[in-house]
């Protein structure tokens, strides 16, 4: 799924970050600046966060996907709620 596939494109950072919780979905961005910031500030707060993997535009798309492949086939239900994983790992 995307922002755009999800009509959710022009939301603001904390208004995607309710929207992927509302649905129990890590959000995957390439936005290191400003996204991550409100992720840890909801967190702060007390509120609910499926995750967030920021990902780095260096990355090639075969780099990002082997270390996503990596993170999904060691990973187990609900074990990146609440956190920001950044890739490369």
């Amino acid at each position: 799924m995307t922002v755009q596939s999800e009509g959710l494109s022009g939301l603001s950072d904390p208004e995607l970050l309710a929207e992927a919780a509302a649905d129990n979905r890590i959000l995957l961005t390439h936005d290191l600046n400003t996204l991550p910031k409100f992720a840890y500030e909801r967190v702060k707060a007390g509120q609910f966060l499926p995750g967030v993997v920021a990902v780095s535009s260096s990355l090639s798309v075969g780099q990002a996907i082997d270390e996503l492949a990596l993170l999904i086939a060691c990973s187990h239900d609900g074990e990146w709620n609440n956190q920001v994983i950044y890739l490369p790992l």
